[in-house]
């Protein structure tokens, strides 16, 4: 199982790494769940990582098709290895295909990143589609993953959704030929149940952090938090790369 850690610039990416971190995604955690950095900070993470890890990049919540594909097509330019698109508020399928594949033609007219689709394990309360649901659209649209997220911060992925729930979705997701990660204010704990239900990656903030969520990065959280995490095994993982 892999480690992703959220950093909000150049100088927690570099504390990430040193951490041992798997995935470096860029995040600005004060805008929400998928709060996008601007331009010139992923520039200066992209800069920070290079071809140490992978970088991804959460392109938002929703917004306009037209908003998601001119992202994800300035995050393939910078070399990403894949961008994350959120679906607050997007309960219909044909909406969110719309979305997913604005980002999918953008990556792929640049040669490369892979589209990951955030399911809310909080869909009812994010106004958004069931995480069946979504997986369903990201198999439609080429996807090469889903993660199951919560939209908001109060509770955490297991709070919300118990294991035997979580783990049939993963296993849905592996039967679509998908990665599967989780996250959602997963700490320590957290680790071995996810390691146990068979996801790919898992995806830390705030357990990174001191402060919470909007606080730091820090070497050391980031370590103590790769120790818990399994190797990468599967060749599933050979999609994140």
């Amino acid at each position: 199982m892999r480690l992703l850690v959220s950093v909000a610039d150049a100088a927690e990416a570099r504390a990430a790494l040193g951490g041992g971190a798997d995935i470096i995604d860029a995040k600005e955690p004060r805008h929400g769940a998928l709060g996008a950095v601007v331009p010139e900070v992923l520039r200066a993470i992209r800069d920070a990582v290079g071809s140490r890890r992978p970088v991804s990049v959460a392109l938002g919540d929703s917004g306009s098709a037209r908003a998601v594909e001119t992202a994800a097509r300035r995050a393939a330019g910078l070399g990403v290895a894949f961008v994350k698109i959120g679906f607050m508020g997007v309960a219909s399928p044909p909406s969110a295909r719309r979305l997913a594949a604005g980002a999918r033609r953008a990556a792929g007219a640049a040669g490369g990143p892979g589209v990951v689709l955030v399911a809310y394990a909080d869909w009812r309360r994010a106004g958004a589609l069931p995480p069946a649901a979504l997986l369903a659209v990201a198999r439609q649209v080429g996807a090469v993953g889903v993660l199951l997220d919560t939209a908001f911060k109060d509770r955490g992925l297991f709070e919300l959704l118990p294991p035997v729930t979580v783990s049939s979705w993963v296993a849905a997701v592996h039967r679509a030929g998908l990665f599967a990660a989780l996250a959602g204010s997963l700490r320590g704990a957290d680790f071995a149940t996810a390691r146990d239900l068979g996801a790919d990656v898992v995806g830390v903030r705030a357990a990174a952090c001191v402060g919470g969520r909007t606080g730091r990065v820090r070497r050391a959280r980031v370590a103590r938090l790769r120790a818990l995490a399994d190797p990468v095994s599967a060749s599933r993982a050979a999609a994140f790369v």
